[in-house]
């Protein structure tokens, strides 16, 4: 860690966990919402494990804007390019949590 390398690791992954709960004013995601999202993910996994698992760990990673993004999305609208990249640290992140030898 001589050249900076894991102060700058550590400085990136610190900023992506920003994005993931987009800062401390930012509203939890409701439970009207984690309904939808798990009914949403049966309609397309038919997996009670599965989609409890992500409805859960959405709860704890994104907040409630976010959420209405990642619904939205299972629902086949495409994010805004604007939250790629916080889509795909989601999705990671979920994947991490749900299925960990995905």
């Amino acid at each position: 860690m001589r050249n900076g390398a894991g102060k700058k690791t550590f400085v990136v992954a610190l900023a992506a966990l920003g994005l993931m709960v987009g800062g401390a004013q930012a509203a939890a995601p409701s439970a009207t919402q984690k309904a939808e999202f798990y009914k949403t993910c049966m309609g397309i996994a038919q997996d009670d494990a599965l989609c409890g698992c992500k409805a859960d760990a959405a709860m704890t990673l994104v907040d409630a804007d976010f959420m209405d993004v990642i619904i939205s999305s299972m629902k086949g609208k495409a994010p805004p390019t604007s939250d790629n990249q916080k889509y795909g640290i989601y999705i990671g992140q979920s994947n991490k949590i749900c299925k960990p030898n995905y």
